[in-house]
């Protein structure tokens, strides 16, 4: 296909809004653990809360602005951050329940720092798009 026309299928609901659901899968698996212990690599649970919560941030903001970067818009950000920092406040509702998991509110502050970092890189993937730096629009010399 030419002139950057998506190919058939990459605009499918499943396609959108499946990293949303495998993303919020895994964040809730790894609540569901009891006593988690120290992360990888000595990263701090804030960090590991702020790197889960930018993925979800920017895979929100990927399937509200249908998979098109030029789509992307202050509107779409602000949905995609309020529905991430929604399930972080959920998902620490959730650890209530769950053995030697408790709630921290400055867990919530991280997800929420994480996921607008996450969207501010789409913000950023739009400017790029509208600037015309795209794989598709490389001219060949």
């Amino acid at each position: 296909m030419s002139g950057g026309a998506p190919r058939p299928g990459l605009r499918t609901p499943a396609w959108l809004w499946g990293p949303v659901v495998l993303q919020m899968a895994l964040i809730f698996i790894a609540s569901s653990i009891p006593n988690l212990g120290g992360l990888p690599g000595g990263m701090s649970d804030k960090s590991g809360h702020a790197i889960g919560y930018g993925i979800l941030g920017g895979v929100f903001l990927r399937a509200l602005a249908r998979g098109d970067a030029k789509k992307v818009t202050w509107g779409r950000a602000a949905l995609a951050l309020l529905f991430a920092v929604l399930y972080g406040i959920s998902d620490e509702f959730h650890q209530s329940f769950v053995p030697g998991r408790s709630p921290d509110p400055l867990d919530v502050l991280a997800d929420g720092i994480g996921a607008a970092l996450g969207i501010a890189i789409g913000g950023a993937a739009r400017a790029w798009a509208i600037l015309g730096f795209s794989p598709s629009s490389r001219r060949h010399h």
